[in-house]
């Protein structure tokens, strides 16, 4: 827990362009145990993901306005849709290691209740951290994400196979550290818990910088 806190406190410095304006938002949505990272499907995002749309995802739905990636170990995330199905394998099997996948969500808008925090950005930042994320997908000899052949926990998601491996040290907090600091924003250098997701957050970027 003292580490988890100290690599929030830790900062990266931003390198985004300081006078910038920001003029874009991306939102960060608590759930029981990680962070997904909502980006608004817009002018940037939906030519870099409308691929998705030839894996089952309706980007181009009218009600469509965000979509909802996290990153995560492949036999817990797509394996434990609800708490009540949690096996002590998955849970071993993610803190000793095991491949990545990105689930990915198309939603309207955002029910007033959820858990959100809101990150504001520039809009060269905006684009390196679309462009981060979408870098993030292991693409097929097709150029093209590979859905993973899983249910999902929606009508509207899907899992992909993704690069990278998850482990208790490289969380899914910690892949939201890694796109946030990767778009040029400051952030903690390492963000295991959801609790040094919104400590990072409070101090570096609760108010546009």
């Amino acid at each position: 827990m003292l580490a988890a806190v100290i690599g929030a406190l830790w900062a990266a410095p931003a390198s985004d362009q300081p006078r910038a304006v920001p003029t874009r938002e991306v939102l960060l949505v608590h759930g029981p145990i990680h962070y997904d990272l909502l980006i608004p499907i817009d002018d940037i995002s939906g030519p870099r993901f409308a691929a998705l749309e030839t894996r089952g995802l309706p980007l181009s739905h009218p009600d469509a306005r965000w979509l909802v990636i996290g990153w995560g170990a492949r036999k817990f995330y797509t394996e434990t849709p609800t708490y009540r199905e949690l096996k002590p394998g998955n849970v071993w099997r993610g803190i000793i290691g095991d491949d990545a996948v990105l689930r990915i969500d198309v939603i309207g808008p955002i029910v007033p209740t959820a858990k959100r925090r809101t990150v504001t950005m520039t809009e060269g930042a905006y684009r390196r951290l679309v462009a981060h994320v979408w870098s993030a997908l292991d693409l097929g000899p097709d150029g093209l994400p590979q859905r993973v052949d899983v249910d999902g926990y929606t009508a509207t998601d899907g899992f992909f196979a993704a690069k990278g491996r998850f482990s208790i040290l490289r969380t899914c907090n910690v892949w939201i550290g890694d796109q946030l600091r990767a778009a040029g924003l400051r952030f903690g250098r390492w963000t295991p818990l959801p609790l040094s997701v919104s400590l990072s957050w409070r101090l570096y970027q609760s108010e546009p910088r």
